[in-house]
């Protein structure tokens, strides 16, 4: 399955030196991954208490990107610089579904887009990410497989917020793309959990 994902490794190498200058300055995994968090909460409840100023979702995809680089860069520092911590690997998969939540939940509240996919992108979005943890769970590896990944829903719903910012109207166009999200998040469950369960097999 092609996804965004596929680039980690080259972001990753991008990011390396960053990431050394912040373990010399004793940044820790966990602060960076507290960080993502909080600007994904902070992002999402300006664009919620305000859902009918375009111009707000111009913060959308800088933000995604951002938390994308944080999320890269808690695990570099958690595995190349010795910061790796139960409480670390909780934190960082519960920050990425809370952040999830925070960030795309705002858009069901924009005038135009119907409620209904959006709550259902975020709980398929919940469940994926749960699919793929309970690959460990079984003796396996955390598994990140499927065409609509972490990284595919920050880069489709940033796109949509950069077109929305513009001032274009949200009907008829929204509705459908969100509801193809919403599918492809669910081939992701099945996919992961078919291939975990192969994997332990």
């Amino acid at each position: 399955m092609i996804s965004i994902y596929q680039l980690k490794p080259r972001f990753q190498k991008l990011l390396r030196p960053g990431v050394q200058r912040l373990a010399g300055a004793g940044v820790t995994a966990n602060q960076v991954t507290m960080a993502a968090v909080l600007l994904s909460v902070a992002t999402g409840a300006v664009i919620a208490l305000n859902p009918t100023v375009s111009a707000f979702l111009f913060l959308l995809p800088p933000v995604l990107f951002l938390r994308m680089a944080l999320n890269a860069v808690d695990g570099m520092l958690a595995r190349e610089h010795d910061m790796k911590s139960p409480l670390g690997q909780i934190l960082n998969e519960l920050g990425d579904v809370i952040s999830d939540a925070a960030l795309y939940l705002p858009f069901a509240l924009i005038p135009g887009i119907s409620p209904v996919p959006v709550v259902l992108i975020t709980v398929l979005a919940t469940v994926s990410e749960m699919a793929g943890v309970l690959g460990t769970v079984i003796g396996g590896s955390r598994r990140y497989d499927g065409p609509m990944g972490k990284s595919d829903r920050a880069f489709v719903f940033g796109l949509l917020a950069l077109i929305l910012a513009f001032g274009m109207q949200a009907r008829p166009w929204v509705d459908p793309i969100l509801s193809v999200m919403a599918l492809l998040i669910a081939v992701n469950v099945v996919i992961r959990v078919r291939r975990a369960v192969k994997e332990v097999e």
